[in-house]
C-alpha cells in the first residue's frame, strides 16, 4: 500500500501547475503593455496621461482600452497571447497581451 501511495504522490508532485493570474495581476499586464508602447506613445503625441479606462471585449475577442490626455483621446485594442510552447502546443503560464491597433486621436 505504501509504494502506491508514494507513486500517487509523486505523480501528482510531478504534475504541471495551473495557477491563473488574479484580475488585479492580469490587468496589470495589460496596463504595462499599453504604457510600455512607443506607438501609443505617439498617438498621444508625448503628452502625459489624464485617464486610462477599461471598456471592454470587441465582438472579435479584442480587448479596448481608453486612453485620455489633455487633447486627445483614443482606444486601444489588445490582442492575448495565450502561454504556448516551443512547438505551439498550449502551456502553463500567465497571459501575455500585444497591440492588435490603435484608434485615432479624437
Amino acid at each position: 500500500m505504501k509504494p502506491i501511495f508514494a507513486a500517487a504522490l509523486l505523480a501528482l508532485a510531478a504534475a504541471p501547475a495551473t495557477a491563473a493570474l488574479s484580475g488585479f495581476y492580469d490587468s496589470a499586464e495589460q496596463i504595462g503593455t499599453i504604457l510600455g508602447s512607443s506607438e501609443v506613445a505617439d498617438a498621444l503625441r508625448q503628452a502625459p496621461v489624464d485617464k486610462l479606462e477599461y471598456e471592454g471585449s470587441t465582438a472579435d475577442g479584442l480587448l479596448e482600452w481608453e486612453i485620455e490626455s489633455r487633447d486627445c483621446e483614443l482606444s486601444v485594442y489588445l490582442r492575448a497571447a495565450e502561454p504556448a510552447s516551443a512547438d505551439g502546443t498550449p502551456a502553463t503560464g500567465k497571459t501575455t497581451y500585444g497591440i492588435e491597433r490603435i484608434g485615432p486621436c479624437r
